[in-house]
């Protein structure tokens, strides 16, 4: 045989090995859960930490329950045009594995869509999906998975893309622009998603009964319904009612079962917020939170070792938190603080700038920081997440690629 013949049929094995290969590549587990914690840098995590360690009468050594997951790596998350990301190109990046420019929102840099981890999954594999935030659900990081906009700020046109989406649970805070916004009025969103399929659930209990009915769900609280979502105001205030973002994770096991292939991309929104604020135990409490919810998906995990995948990572750093100064940190100062006012830190800004001087913790910014982000990750091809990744790695990793 010629020279060139051998090597035409070489080249002929290694292309059908090839082929062979992405053909029978397949998502790394049959359940997936992605947790994203806005805002959350490895700073946040140190001083939630040294706070549940001052908790119980230590210096140290208390942890979250992600923080003890055996796989850590860090991720790079600048956009494509900037080094420091905002949460819609960073979430497009988690979701979507690609970058585009700050603000925009499941779309390339030339405004083309992308298709996100969610909708491969359900489209061509089959699973059924839930995002949940407790922030807005058409918010920047939970719509990423779902929505192409050039602006994040469609709120309106963002919801609509809900229905095309064909995703089984929607749960968060409310629906920012639910009814248009004062230049364009538009009729309310509810009666959209209605027609189209969805149960729009307000509160806890209009969510067990739409569960029971095993019905598309999109949830907001209660205290939401028909009026504009307020931003978090980093007060630690919760009205009489309001889901936890741990219950909605309950939620969505609980409609999902264990006998289909599930995705689950959940935010804890409201750590961003308080580092925007720079107030300490908002952000605190947004950690915790996230992580009360990470403890559900854990004991699922327990019950499917072999088949579950949980990963908890950031879409950036907000704040620049430092824990600290000179050698030492005055929790107490934070806590008194935090109780002697129903557990509010409502404070002025004059106010809460003279009690992080107190309690000896500083920001360096009341915005996002570049600095790279933490990832953890736990069960089957939880391997993969270890070492040094960019955000965009993410959706391949769950991919099976």
């Amino acid at each position: 045989m010629k020279r060139s013949k051998i090597l035409s049929v070489i080249s002929a094995i290694f292309a059908l090995v090839i082929f062979s290969a992405s053909a029978v590549a397949k998502p790394t587990a049959k359940y997936v859960f992605l947790f994203i914690g806005d805002g959350m840098g490895t700073s946040h995590v140190d001083v939630t930490e040294s706070y549940l360690s001052y908790k119980a009468g230590k210096l140290g050594g208390e942890q979250l329950l992600f923080t003890t997951f055996p796989y850590f790596g860090t991720a790079t998350n600048y956009s494509a045009n900037s080094p420091v990301t905002d949460s819609s190109a960073a979430g497009t990046a988690i979701a979507c594995g690609g970058k585009t420019n700050n603000s925009w929102l499941g779309v390339d840099p030339e405004g083309n869509p992308y298709e996100s981890v969610a909708e491969v999954l359900k489209d061509e594999y089959g699973y059924k999906v839930a995002v949940i935030s407790n922030v807005p659900v058409n918010h920047a990081t939970p719509a990423s998975f779902y929505a192409h906009n050039k602006s994040r700020h469609a709120n309106y046109e963002i919801l609509k893309e809900i229905p095309e989406s064909g995703f089984e649970y929607f749960a968060g805070a409310g629906m920012m622009s639910f009814a248009g916004n004062r230049f364009k009025p538009e009729r309310n969103i509810s009666e959209y998603l209605e027609e189209n399929g969805y149960n729009v659930c307000w509160g806890k209990e209009e969510l067990a009964e739409g569960i029971a009915n095993g019905d598309k769900i999109v949830f907001g609280q209660i205290y939401n319904k028909d009026v504009e979502p307020k931003n978090y105001d980093t007060t630690g205030n919760k009205p009489e009612g309001d889901a936890t973002l741990a219950e909605m994770v309950e939620g969505a096991l609980e409609l999902f079962g264990d006998k289909k292939p599930f995705f689950m991309a959940i935010e804890g929104g409201e750590i961003d917020w308080g580092g925007h604020s720079n107030k300490v135990m908002p952000t605190v409490m947004g950690v915790i939170d996230m992580d009360n919810a990470i403890k559900k998906a854990y004991e699922f995990y327990l019950k499917h070792p072999k088949e579950t995948l949980i990963i908890v990572t950031s879409d950036h750093e907000t704040g620049g938190i430092a824990l600290g100064h000179r050698y030492n940190v005055n929790w107490k100062v934070f806590e008194d603080s935090w109780n002697e006012n129903n557990q509010s830190n409502n404070l002025s800004t004059e106010e809460n700038n003279e009690l992080n001087k107190q309690g000896l913790i500083g920001w360096t910014t009341g915005d996002h920081t570049g600095g790279a982000v933490p990832v953890y990750a736990i069960g089957k091809g939880a391997e993969k997440f270890s070492g040094r990744i960019d955000n965009t790695d993410i959706k391949g990793k769950i991919l099976g690629k």
